[in-house]
Formats: C-alpha cells, structure tokens, sequence
C-alpha cells in the first residue's frame, strides 16, 4: 500500500508526524522507537535566543487532557544548529522547525538562518505575543499574520507551515490568508486557552494562571475546523489536537488533513506514533484501500463549495 503523501513540495513517506513541544529535539523519544519510521519530526519552537520558560508548576493534568504553560522553553537557534540538528540528521525523516519571535524581524532572522542548514521545512508559531503591537499574538489580526507570511517567504526558499490558533473567531478566513501570503501548508489545531483551580488551597494549578488546552478534550472542535479549512483552502493541512489512536488520526485524514501530528498522546504513550501508524496500515489493509490518499476529505456529508 502507498503511504507516502505530499505537503507541497514536501515528500513523506507516511502522514505520521510529531507536534511542536511534544517530542523534544527527537533525541528524547529515539529509545521508545524507530525515528526513520515516522514522516516528520517537527521540534519544539526555536527562538533565537534561549528561553527559560515559565515558572512551575507548568503543566497539570485535566479531564481528558492537560494544560501547559511552559512558556516556550528552549535551547536556542545556535546550540539547536551545534547539537540537536546533526543528531536529526542521521535519520531518514523530514525535519521541520518551528520557530518563533517576538516580531516579525526575528521570525525573518530565524527563518534566514535555517534555509541553509539543512533542514525540510519551518512551521511559524504564530501564537507568540508581537512585543512592538502591545502583545497582540501574530496569528489573531489578519494583517500582522499576512506581514508576517510575507515577509518570512522573502527570507527562505523552504516549505512554509503556518500552525493556525483555533482563537481567532473565524478560523476559515485566516487559514485563506495564509494561503493568499505565500504558506504552502497549514497545521491546525494550536491549543486552546484553558484554566484549572485547586479548591483546596483556591489557587490556579498553573504558576501563569492560564495555559494551553490539549489532548482528546480539545479533538471534536479541531476535526471541525479542519473540515472547514480543507473546504476553504487548496493548501495541505497537517491536523492535530487530541490524536491518541489510529481511530482519531482516520477522522482528521477522512475531514480533509494530508498528514496528521500526534502531540499529548506522546506523554501518555512514548510509541503512539508508531500505534497509530500500524492502526492506519491495519486500516487501509482491512478496508483494501491501496493508496492513503483517497481517504483524505473523502467523509461522506453534505457537499460544500469552497469559499
């Protein structure tokens, strides 16, 4: 059977992909498994200066999910290009980077630096604070998000991943300025803005007060807004938000996704990756569909014209 399926010019060898903060640098998850059998690995977010992060306690479990307010902790773009990049290399996977500023001459640094190194693909973070609009996050005002696209496509010759925040009130429409500013992909769904209070000492269980909603809580909602996209845009999408089994990625390949990216269900199950992959084979085989790709957008509902 075929797997292999295209993100633009971007060739994988299956739609199996890690979400951004959820597989480290890669190097943390190879004693769980294979890092040549999935089809991307995508890093947790780089800046260009190291990041501390948030202080603790940054995570807490919630009905099914977690919240998170790391605060975007990591290494940096030199000592990610010094040490973690040559390690990703020794394997037969697609590496892509997410990136992030805090404007839009650091996302273009960021950007310019990476397009000789060696890596696939840059996926822009553009749920990070805009320091020079007052905080306003690059991915909830539509002409910051098409500066930023734009301006980031000038600086770099690899694919371009925009990972859209269901925040935005009309996922739909920025999902189409991503396309119109020069993204060859989207990735959807970012987390959404969540709070947890511990009754007994009524305090927040997060030192930041609030953080991300992930896990399968979060995957009914970001199944829908993938539908919506893919009747809207004629760019790949890469769907996320809740993915535990092979079941859950099925839904979001079925809703119109060309790859799909496991994220929380990496903490609970260091190998979901590869369960969902063999769910998928199992799947396809059962079914004796021969090519992956005639399942995506293929649901069986009320047609709708792309906008």
């Amino acid at each position: 059977m075929n797997l292999s399926v295209n993100l633009g010019r971007l060739r994988l060898k299956n739609p199996i992909i890690t979400a951004s903060g959820t597989f480290g640098y890669g190097r943390e998850y190879s004693e769980f498994l294979d890092l040549n059998k999935l089809g991307a690995i995508v890093t947790k977010g780089i800046s260009l200066n190291p990041m501390k992060g948030n202080p603790a306690p940054r995570i807490c479990e919630t009905p099914c999910g977690m919240l998170n307010a790391i605060g975007l902790q990591n290494v940096g773009l030199k000592l990610f290009i010094e040490e973690h990049l040559p390690f990703l290399k020794r394997f037969q996977t697609k590496i892509i980077v997410n990136i992030l500023g805090n404007s839009i001459e650091e996302y273009a640094e960021l950007a310019e630096k990476l397009d000789s190194v060696g890596v696939d693909a840059i996926e822009l973070n553009v749920s990070c604070p805009n320091v020079k609009r007052g905080g306003i996050a690059f991915g909830t005002k539509p002409k910051l998000l098409e500066e930023l696209i734009i301006t980031v496509r000038r600086k770099t010759h690899l694919p371009i991943i925009t990972k859209l925040s269901p925040e935005t009130g009309d996922i739909k429409r920025f999902a189409r300025i991503a396309e119109d500013s020069g993204s060859d992909v989207i990735s959807l769904i970012n987390t959404i803005t969540g709070m947890s209070i511990d009754i007994n000492t009524r305090r927040p269980r997060l030192a930041n007060i609030t953080g991300g909603l992930s896990g399968p809580a979060i995957k009914p909602i970001a199944v829908r807004m993938v539908w919506e996209c893919y009747n809207t845009v004629h760019i790949p999408i890469i769907g996320m938000g809740g993915i535990m089994t092979a079941e859950d990625a099925l839904e979001f390949i079925l809703a119109g996704a060309t790859a799909i990216a496991v994220g929380t269900g990496n903490f609970v199950n260091p190998r979901a990756t590869m369960d969902v992959l063999d769910g998928i084979k199992s799947y396809l085989s059962g079914k004796e569909i021969k090519d992956i790709n005639e399942l995506i957008g293929s649901v069986r509902c009320k047609k709708v014209d792309r906008l």
